[in-house]
């Protein structure tokens, strides 16, 4: 991997202007919403992995923006250079000092975190008198991860911050980070004042029903000891997500919406037309059937799945595993309208219906439809499922693997190799 140049820093005034945002992507063209739309309605899943993969791509290549936020006074930029594993007589590192040294968003780089940039924001009560003229200064809303900065008191300040944030929806890291200084001054053993210091920001986030984010407990001046190994580790994964999940979310939301209809367009032939005119069954009362029938029209059944794993060299027992509608027994008693529907009982009273031809010409046909129905939105569910891991498996396939080059083309392997 190339080295980044280390360049002075970027204040906001001097270039970056605004900041990306990961929230609106519009990462399909119209002809590729229209080509995956069609291998969905087609029940390819094969050939929509394989068409997802150019803004999967184009999306692991994007800039993440993390912020670095907290009181004045905290270590913000002290943090961000032992972070970077730069020292502070550096040209390329933060100003620090024993005075304000930050009073305008600073935009740093790093090798350790390709393709990030970390931004060195001015501590609450410096750039604005009140937190909300803060999170609105700071433009809050363009960051992608937060990192809060604390250090030897965790204030309502702190907590607020991490309110704002997760009212947000975004992600957030807190850092303690002068955990050696209290480890000389306390008369606590050090595991036990770890301990205490990390129950009271629980306490304190609990108190204003913020769920308990990760926390660190570093020393900046220590950046290779305490959990900075396990901060930076932990960086690095909330980058893939930040960069993966959001756009996966957004696509397989697409691709559900386009499922449903497909289901709904079924449901409607399943009223107006014979069932073995147009999924081409044997017996329509029999379960296995059924399913098998329907996992065929959505591209979920075992020849499928076979294939995708021959191409993705995976192992099928992970999708098998997500398609629980092969086992016919594990549906029937996960499903208590099908289970009533294939009881005993419940045959025998259908046979007795059968007698009759009035009934048999009107209520038998209804809960047969009924009990498709059910059937077909059981297997709907599955496709959403299965097509998510598959999307997820070719983007992440070890979760750390975003922002890297994404495996083979899954196609390839089944045409003899990437056309030129």
């Amino acid at each position: 991997m190339a080295e980044f140049s280390r360049s002075p820093p970027t204040l906001l005034s001097a270039s970056l202007t605004s900041v990306m945002s990961h929230q609106d992507w519009g990462v399909l063209s119209k002809d590729e919403a229209v080509k995956i739309e069609k291998d969905l309605e087609d029940g390819n899943l094969l050939k929509v992995v394989s068409d997802m993969r150019r803004p999967l791509e184009l999306v692991s290549q994007m800039p993440v923006n993390i912020a670095v936020t907290g009181e004045s006074g905290n270590g913000i930029s002290t943090f961000i250079n032992a972070l970077r594993e730069i020292g502070h007589e550096e040209e390329a590192s933060a100003p620090t000092g024993v005075v304000t040294t930050t009073e305008t968003r600073a935009a740093y780089s790093s090798p350790l975190f390709p393709k990030a940039v970390l931004w060195d924001l001015p501590g609450t009560g410096v750039a604005t008198d009140t937190l909300q003229e803060y999170h609105v200064a700071m433009q809050f809303s363009q960051y992608d991860l937060f990192i809060i900065i604390a250090s030897q008191q965790f204030s309502m300040n702190h907590v607020m911050l991490a309110k704002t944030i997760a009212d947000m929806g975004k992600k957030f890291y807190i850092v303690w980070t002068k955990l050696d200084l209290d480890l000389s001054s306390s008369t606590l053993p050090g595991c036990e004042l770890q301990q205490t210091i990390k129950n009271h920001i629980m306490r304190s986030l609990q108190k204003q029903r913020v769920c308990e984010p990760p926390i660190f407990l570093v020393s900046s001046l220590k950046p290779s000891s305490y959990n900075f190994p396990g901060l930076r580790d932990t960086l690095q994964t909330g980058l893939s997500q930040v960069r993966c999940d959001g756009p996966l979310q957004h696509l397989m939301h697409a691709c559900e919406k386009i499922i449903s209809h497909r289901e709904a367009s079924v449901q409607q032939k399943i009223t107006l037309q014979p069932l073995q005119g147009f999924l081409g069954f044997w017996y329509a009362d029999d379960l296995a059937e059924c399913l098998e029938a329907y996992r065929s029209v959505f591209g979920v059944n075992a020849e499928a799945l076979r294939e995708y794993e021959q191409s993705k060299r995976s192992t099928l027992t992970d999708y098998r595993s997500v398609m629980r509608s092969q086992d016919v027994q594990c549906v029937r008693w996960r499903d208590w309208k099908l289970w009533v529907m294939t009881f005993v009982v419940t045959k025998m009273f259908f046979f007795c219906l059968s007698l009759c031809p009035g009934l048999r010409t009107c209520v038998i046909p209804y809960f047969r439809q009924m009990k498709h129905r059910r059937c077909l939105k059981i297997v709907a569910e599955e496709t959403k499922t299965v097509l998510g891991k598959m999307l997820r498996d070719s983007v992440m396939p070890c979760n750390t693997q975003c922002g890297k080059k994404l495996p083979a083309d899954p196609a390839d392997s089944l045409s003899g190799g990437p056309k030129n």
